[in-house]
């Protein structure tokens, strides 16, 4: 940057240069050329006319008047020395020296130096008729004097106009390389993994502070998009070993009973009880694969949620029948009365909602009950899932929600949970825009509660 400001400017004081030193001055020489030798014809036709007597006379007059050298010289005789104001102006002075010979009607221009170290340009003019010439001296008229000063001024500011480009351009190629330098600098840290150091840039001018921000907004969003990467990265392993040992154990149970089965000598009371096993384990692998596959659905379809207007009441009275078998073999009794209430919603997902709540409380509950709870909260239904169980501890609430995740991995495995039946409830009442909560004291239950919204029963229409 600093090169093209200089190179910009020099070039620029290289032309203004080129035409003072040589178009003005040739402009200015050939004027003062053309003025000195109309000034000389003038004087030559006065001197031709003037009787020999007087020449001395009227050659001083033009010298006074016009600040003048005069010479003149009839044939090859000086007929008037050169006559010139001293310095002083108070007299004549003469300075030796003749005109050069010259043919009728030639004109003849010279530069002399005189006494005073002035430049003083002489035009040199024959007569024919009198063999009279007539030498004219002009010193530089004032106005070239100014003209030479604003040249010289011209040139001083150009030379100091090149300067000041060079120190301006520096100092504002550090004013922008340095700001660069700084950024770049915390964008190569940034990209060798310092995620937490923001870009700092040491400067005034808003178009870099507008840039730090800019760039650091959009490092936050990397650094988030990082960390979430990496999260989902370590809850991926972590569900592929969850899925591989969940998996693997079904298979191995199968396998085992399936090779049991087939020793010889087995009674037919062992041989009816590892058939059961068997399938038990089968249809725990397939009640995993169909978990997983609703998760997925779930996650990437959104078409699979149909609400409509329904009795929640009405729905958890129906999920309390079907579970009915399950309650008597623990020794539980499930509370499910409730007042109509109508939501919107979709009821098949709702039902699979209410199922695996209902199903979890029973497998963390050994004694007491559970009670299925649904309340009108303003423009909200809140529907509650409330167990006497051994209740959760505080570390695992927020994890209780996460796929495979078990508070008791033993105990659910016996009951025959596949570790997806809350994961299955998050996915589910996120596809419907809402959450999923719980509460729980170690020892003495668990509350989870989730709410969808209310319809008027104006709006229902009966099945």
């Amino acid at each position: 940057m600093m090169l093209t400001f200089v190179v910009f400017v020099g070039v620029a004081a290289a032309a203004i240069w080129l035409y003072l030193a040589f178009v003005l001055q040739g402009d200015i020489d050939s004027v003062l050329d053309r003025t000195i030798r109309e000034q000389a014809e003038r004087v030559a036709v006065l001197l031709d006319d003037t009787p020999a007597a007087e020449l001395t006379i009227v050659a001083r007059d033009f010298a006074q008047i016009g600040e003048m050298h005069i010479t003149v010289v009839r044939g090859s005789e000086l007929v008037v020395e050169e006559m010139r104001l001293s310095p002083s102006n108070s007299t004549i002075a003469a300075q030796v020296g003749l005109p050069a010979e010259l043919q009728p009607g030639q004109r003849e221009i010279e530069q002399l130096k005189s006494d005073a170290g002035s430049l003083v340009h002489y035009m040199s003019v024959r007569r024919a008729e009198s063999d009279l010439t007539v030498r004219v001296g002009q010193g530089e008229p004032r106005l070239l004097a100014l003209v030479n000063r604003i040249k010289a001024a011209l040139v001083v500011g150009m030379v100091l106009a090149l300067v000041l480009a060079v120190l301006g351009s520096w100092l504002a190629a550090q004013r922008v390389t340095i700001p660069l330098t700084e950024i770049r600098n915390s964008a190569r840290r940034i990209a060798e993994g310092d995620l937490d150091r923001q870009i700092q840039v040491h400067s005034r001018a808003s178009e870099f502070i507008d840039l730090e921000d800019s760039l650091n907004r959009m490092s936050d969003s990397f650094r988030e998009k990082i960390v979430n990467l990496q999260r989902m990265a370590a809850v991926q392993n972590e569900f592929i070993g969850n899925v591989s040992h969940e998996v693997r154990n079904p298979i191995f149970a199968v396998g085992g009973y399936v090779e049991a089965l087939s020793s010889p000598g087995l009674t037919d009371e062992h041989r009816s009880l590892y058939g059961e096993k068997a399938l038990s384990n089968l249809q725990r692998l397939s009640n995993l694969f169909n978990d997983l596959i609703e998760i997925a659905r779930l996650e990437y379809r959104e078409d699979l949620i149909s609400p409509d207007i329904f009795d929640m009441s009405e729905l958890v009275l129906e999920v309390g029948e079907s579970l009915r078998a399950k309650l008597k073999d623990k020794g539980l009794s499930l509370e499910v009365d409730n007042p109509t209430l109508l939501v919107h919603a979709d009821r098949n997902r709702m039902r699979q909602v209410v199922i695996n709540l209902v199903e979890n409380a029973i497998a963390y509950s050994d004694e007491g009950s559970i009670r299925c709870r649904v309340a009108r909260r303003k423009d909200k239904v809140r529907v509650e899932v409330i167990d006497t169980g051994r209740g959760i501890d505080e570390e695992h609430l927020e994890r209780v929600f996460e796929r495979f995740y078990r508070v008791d991995p033993d105990r659910s495995r016996r009951s025959g949970g596949t570790g997806l039946g809350l994961s299955i409830v998050k996915q589910i009442l996120q596809a419907h825009g809402q959450q999923i909560h719980v509460e729980s004291t170690q020892g003495r239950g668990s509350r989870f509660w989730f709410e969808l919204p209310y319809s008027a029963a104006a709006d229902y229409v009966e099945p």
